[in-house]
């Protein structure tokens, strides 16, 4: 067997080392610049559309997929479960449980990035915790004072008005959250429901300072095997 995990997520990370044992390799997307060192082997950048992955695991001879990208890489988890299931290879999809709100949380469920202005008064202080990828989707925030937070500096200007870019490599505490926010006068905060505990600082700093929270909700689930633990995920390898 030789099995190829998609990465992109902390647990991609748990689910690679605790994979040394086995012939396989973890492919990043390479939107980070310089990631840190994985314990299997690593691919960094993309594979040139659905054409070229495909072309990539037969040259490979990978014989197993593990999906552990981001669960708002939609796409990316599309096409993967779509080929793999054209060739005959096993696929499974990680997929982290979502976050739900809790005692004194003020969450305002969106469908998408765009519909967070009907939700946001102009002259408001905004924090994307969303990345640089979707910002565009936002641009219909002119007049709100809109800060996006991303792990790499900048190398283009902010894409609209009003706007800046803060560069933060996590892991961020919620005293480190708490801190920014309050000094940013941060009013609302912009997340997509990703899960996870590590990036939940950022909800629970928002509850502690009584800030308006807008989760985008995932994407639609397709029709595929999921996984929702790290354990769960070796042990559909070790069935293999």
């Amino acid at each position: 067997m030789t099995l190829l995990i998609l990465g992109g997520t902390g647990e991609a990370r748990q689910i690679a080392d605790r994979s040394q044992g086995y012939d396989a390799v973890i492919s990043l997307a390479g939107a980070t610049r310089a990631p840190a060192t994985l314990s299997l082997p690593t691919r960094i950048g993309g594979f040139g559309g659905a054409d070229g992955f495909r072309a990539y695991l037969q040259e490979a001879g990978i014989t197993a997929v593990l999906d552990a990208t981001h669960p708002f890489a939609h796409r990316i988890t599309t096409r993967t479960a779509s080929i793999c299931r054209s060739l005959g290879l096993p696929y499974v999809q990680f997929l982290r449980p979502p976050w739900w709100p809790q005692t004194g949380d003020n969450w305002t469920q969106i469908a998408s990035e765009s519909d967070a202005s009907a939700h946001i008064p102009e002259g408001a202080v905004v924090f994307l915790g969303t990345g640089r990828q979707t910002l565009d989707r936002f641009a219909n925030l002119t007049g709100r004072e809109v800060i996006c937070r991303q792990i790499d500096p900048p190398d283009k200007p902010f894409p609209f008005a009003g706007g800046r870019f803060l560069v933060g490599r996590p892991p961020f505490s919620v005293a480190d959250e708490e801190a920014l926010f309050a000094a940013l006068g941060v009013q609302y905060l912009v997340v997509k429901n990703a899960g996870g505990v590590a990036s939940r600082t950022k909800l629970t700093a928002a509850r502690h300072l009584g800030i308006q929270v807008l989760m985008v909700a995932r994407p639609a689930q397709g029709d595929w095997p999921v996984v929702d633990t790290v354990d769960a995920a070796l042990a559909w390898v070790d069935a293999l």
